[in-house]
């Protein structure tokens, strides 16, 4: 829960700079508010279980109006990229199940409202906008998380419709979500055999198991044995999947990014109120040069990570021709970034820091899948590597293992 109420979970100064609109300021401050009058709801998600939780989560979102843009007919305008940042950034700031609950909804959903039907839309936007009905992207296998292209879960043609056999794992929101988008194998090895599904939770032949990690959350291992769908639970054509993948990771990736410096702000945060109070030697922690060079550094690292993530979203907003890149170089930055951030504030906390559900403890436990989820640090690095390679017109190939989604995700 927010240590200080008063203390904005984002930075304002960033968002006066001209990346920035008096619609995402206002927006920054309205979700601000909202999640400093929550603090029950942040206590709850401490302590109840997680599915409990994240779909209760879910519903107070939509409640709140903070899904509304999944559903083009009650908001016609819908969200853009920087929109979408900020309100991860201030979530994750918040409370980690809050940016959980929030940006795997919106995963689900975005290749509904981005790739599906209008029967798709009609059935699955109104109730995911409002927080009505759960969703999950049920994408990585054991032996494909980043590869993409190795994904091996079989969509057979029967009887007009098809039938899926094999697995899913590390599926965020699994135990709770109402439908998946499945992507499945409809046709030879590579990238362009896939195929996205929307198959409801309920179908028979589709079996959820629970995985507990190494922070609470809503994980599952889905098993598909003989289940059977419809031809219209295609979502984005047939052998469309790689390219509905790909749209949806190239947009959220950034947005991870934002929850990094959502982290770590609150980390940075929480270590700068213990060295101010914390007595030593004739002083406080603060006075000390070492503990007063890691507090700098964090705030550096902070800019640069809260300005990586503008300019990526910036550039999707305008329809920039490289804002992917942008976008792994600002994940891959704000991640790695934030996992030091919190690192440091354990160091500054000293035991207190590592007590048991202790904010920085909590931090501890919930950075360090940022580095893994849509897209693996490593495979960044090659990514962005690259795009290099083609800007000096090497004969470099972009890789098609581009990115994970969501620790299924």
């Amino acid at each position: 829960m927010r240590t200080d109420p008063r203390r904005p979970a984002y930075d304002p100064g960033v968002l006066a700079l001209p990346f920035y609109d008096r619609a995402h300021r206002a927006l920054a401050e309205s979700v601000d508010e909202w999640c400093a009058g929550n603090g029950e709801l942040w206590d709850r998600a401490r302590t109840g279980d997680p599915d409990t939780v994240g779909a209760h989560i879910i519903g107070e979102l939509g409640a709140a109006g903070l899904l509304a843009f999944l559903d083009p007919a009650s908001d016609p305008a819908g969200s853009d990229q920087r929109s979408l940042c900020l309100v991860r950034e201030i979530l994750a700031y918040t409370e980690d199940l809050a940016d959980y609950a929030f940006s795997i909804q919106a995963l689900a959903a975005t290749p509904i409202l981005r790739h599906g039907s209008t029967a798709q839309r009609a059935r699955w936007l109104p109730p995911m906008s409002r927080g009505e009905a759960a969703g999950a992207l049920a994408m990585s296998e054991d032996q494909a998380g980043s590869d993409v292209a190795a994904i091996a879960l079989r969509a057979e043609t029967r009887s007009g419709g098809y039938v899926l056999d094999g697995h899913k794992t590390w599926i965020a929101n699994g135990t709770l979500a109402d439908v998946f988008c499945v992507i499945a194998r409809t046709g030879g090895a590579g990238p362009f055999g896939l195929t996205a599904f929307l198959i409801p939770a309920a179908t028979p032949g589709l079996r959820v198991y629970p995985i507990d990690m190494i922070a609470p959350r809503s994980m599952a291992r889905v098993v598909f044995e003989d289940c059977h769908v419809p031809a219209d639970a295609v979502l984005g054509g047939l052998g469309g999947g790689f390219v509905v993948v790909m749209d949806l990771l190239e947009r959220f990736r950034m947005t991870v990014g934002a929850a990094a410096v959502g982290f770590g702000r609150r980390a940075a945060d929480t270590a700068l109120d213990h060295a101010r109070g914390r007595k030593a030697y004739g002083g406080t922690l603060f006075d000390l040069p070492t503990v007063r060079a890691s507090l700098a550094d964090a705030e550096v690292t902070l800019h640069a990570s809260a300005l990586l993530v503008a300019r990526a979203a910036w550039d999707a907003d305008r329809g920039a021709p490289r804002f992917a890149t942008q976008g792994a170089i600002a994940k891959l930055y704000a991640t790695e970034a934030a996992q030091g951030i919190v690192d440091a504030a354990v160091q500054i906390c000293g035991a207190a820091g590592l007590v048991k559900d202790a904010p920085t403890e909590r931090l501890y436990r919930q950075i360090r899948s940022l580095r893994l989820y849509e897209g693996a640090s490593e495979v960044l690095r090659a990514t962005i590597a690259d795009t290099l390679g083609h800007r000096t017109g090497s004969a470099a190939t972009v890789p098609a293992e581009i990115g994970v989604g969501h620790v299924s995700a």
